[in-house]
């Protein structure tokens, strides 16, 4: 088993993978009772090197590992990337480039929605995954041979799933289908999340402008601490104390005391009088710059049975084109194309999505298609 321990070791193995057209990455990590993820291992592939990284070894340096991602002239493979391609931002300070997500791509060629990777392995290459290792402490020392050797199983299938996906993605020319996706995956702004953002992560349980510029504030200071402290957020303070804070809108010790959600004593911490100061903080800002509660348009009449028909559509284009139904689009992208047709602001009435299903979704709304069952069947006609 080729455990590399060391900077030099590490180093020789990226120069040869920097020969290498593709590599195939996978990490092993806890995050149990951190915010930030803890890197315990580093698999990397090519036909020629498999190797098994220690970024716990004593003075290992991961650069030639994060020199390996940022070389444009290898691709880089993952598997349901976007934990692996966080912790290598976070770390590294880059995004893989260019990138492949097999998940992703698992999707476009109409092996459903978020296949797991044994099952993907299964599928595409006869091959199987012991995953008696699968739930297991990745920072205890030393690793079992068995452990090692399920590590290494997920880059070294991970060739053969990556040579089927894109054979059967050039022969159906759906290359643009799975570059709409990579550009999510590529994009910084989807793994740094700004502390002020932190309240979109949250369910909206508050009615008013003023408890909304609340949870705001109590939302930012909890993301604030969490990353500072590297602590799970709920270990900071529970989602449940955050939305009783925002309607309580608690002014001092006493009325935070009382509130179901704070421990006891917690309003007499530091801590507390940090939750009372962003509370202050909301209560300042005046009422015609408080935020509006997001809330569903009140649709048309008709709308919902419209939905109705575009989702039984997208089941059927779904099926005639071999790809994943979330894919293609949403319920919150049906719903805007039933509510406004052709001046809905969607992906489907764009690129190939238009073209597979925004067209014929618009020729269904305006009356032009319907739907018929027959052949113990629904499909699309035209009239």
């Amino acid at each position: 088993m080729n455990l590399v321990t060391t900077t030099d070791a590490l180093a020789s193995a990226c120069q040869t993978f920097a020969r290498a057209p593709f590599v195939t990455v996978d990490t092993e990590f806890i995050r149990e009772t951190t915010f930030w993820p803890e890197l315990c291992l580093v698999q990397v592939a090519s036909d020629d090197l498999a190797v098994l990284v220690d970024p716990l070894a004593p003075g290992i340096s991961l650069k030639p590992f994060f020199d390996l991602m940022a070389d444009p002239a290898v691709m880089k493979v993952f598997h349901a990337a976007r934990q692996d391609i966080e912790i290598v931002y976070k770390l590294g300070g880059l995004i893989p480039a260019p990138l492949f997500d097999t998940q992703v791509a698992a999707m476009v060629c109409g092996f459903g929605e978020s296949i797991a990777y044994d099952q993907l392995v299964a599928r595409t290459t006869a091959g199987r995954i012991d995953k008696t290792s699968r739930f297991t402490d990745w920072r205890r020392r030393p690793l079992s041979p068995e452990q090692l050797e399920y590590a290494l199983a997920d880059v070294t299938y991970l060739r053969d799933v990556y040579r089927a996906l894109t054979k059967q993605i050039e022969r159906e020319g759906r290359q643009d289908w799975l570059a709409d996706e990579m550009a999510v995956l590529s994009d910084p702004a989807t793994y740094d999340l700004h502390p002020d953002d932190a309240w979109k992560r949250l369910k909206l349980r508050v009615r008013k402008p003023i408890e909304l510029q609340i949870l705001k504030e109590i939302a930012a200071w909890r993301e604030r601490e969490a990353r500072e402290r590297d602590l799970p957020r709920g270990r900071i303070l529970k989602d449940d104390a955050l939305y009783e804070i925002a309607q309580q809108a608690p002014k001092d010790e006493q009325a935070l005391g009382r509130l179901r959600t704070i421990p006891k004593g917690f309003e007499r911490s530091a801590t507390g009088r940090e939750i009372l100061a962003a509370v202050a903080r909301a209560n300042v800002v005046p009422r015609a710059d408080l935020p509006p509660v997001p809330r569903s348009p009140q649709l048309p009449e008709g709308t919902a049975a419209a939905v109705e028909f575009l989702r039984v559509l997208l089941k059927i284009v779904a099926e005639e084109k071999g790809v994943a139904a979330r894919l293609i689009g949403s319920a919150d992208d049906l719903e805007q194309l039933a509510w406004k047709g052709e001046n809905a602001e969607v992906q489907l009435l764009s690129g190939w999505r238009r073209e597979i299903f925004g067209e014929r979704a618009l020729a269904l709304l305006a009356g032009q298609s319907a739907l018929v069952f027959r052949n113990n069947r629904v499909e699309a006609i035209e009239l």
